[in-house]
């Protein structure tokens, strides 16, 4: 159903080129899978809507370590949100995954999420994949390089076309063109 693990390498450029690479790619937790259909790119640096912005918390100490490591954290106090490390050991840099098309394990994610009214609502927004997929914040800094946290290549690739918007939900460097998405994708975030 799925090709190999992306390698560390894979996450070892600019947040930005990530967050356009990993559309398509699949992302794995236990028995639970979706196609990743969008994500954001927080590159850091002048970057205020990054977490990284503040610099090395604890928090975001993980942001500033190895590439291909899981940024999980409480949005708003209430929600738990999904970043995966970009760029070189030392730079700031991660890609939020905004939305999945479910893939697999579709019983236990419409287990997680009761609430959703379709199958369409089960992963589309960051706070909606989390719950899906059973990760948590005690899944803070996981190596998604290996074990049964982590992003495969698909077995057989899909064509897509990519489209480029500003990013949402945020009140800082808003305008930026950071939000890749799989252009009309059901499964995108509202």
């Amino acid at each position: 159903m799925t090709g190999a693990i992306l390698r560390r390498g894979f996450y070892n450029r600019d947040a930005e080129t990530v967050a356009r690479e990993l559309l398509g790619k699949v992302m794995w937790n236990g028995d639970t899978a979706g196609i990743i259909v969008e994500t954001e790119a927080y590159p850091g640096g002048d970057d205020l809507a990054s977490h990284s912005a503040a610099g090395v918390t604890n928090r975001t100490r993980v942001i500033f370590g190895p590439p291909g490591h899981a940024y999980v954290y409480l949005c708003y106090g209430m929600h738990v949100c999904m970043n995966i490390v970009a760029d070189a050991d030392g730079t700031a840099g991660c890609v939020l995954i905004r939305a999945l098309e479910p893939l697999t394990g579709l019983d236990l994610m419409r287990e997680r999420r009761a609430r959703a009214r379709s199958d369409q609502q089960l992963s589309s927004g960051p706070a909606k994949l989390t719950q899906a997929l059973g990760i948590t914040l005690a899944d803070y800094g996981t190596d998604l390089t290996r074990g049964e946290f982590v992003v495969r290549n698909p077995a057989r690739p899909r064509k897509f076309e990519i489209e480029v918007t500003p990013r949402i939900g945020i009140s800082k460097c808003g305008e930026r063109p950071l939000r890749f998405i799989i252009r009309d994708n059901e499964f995108l975030s509202a």
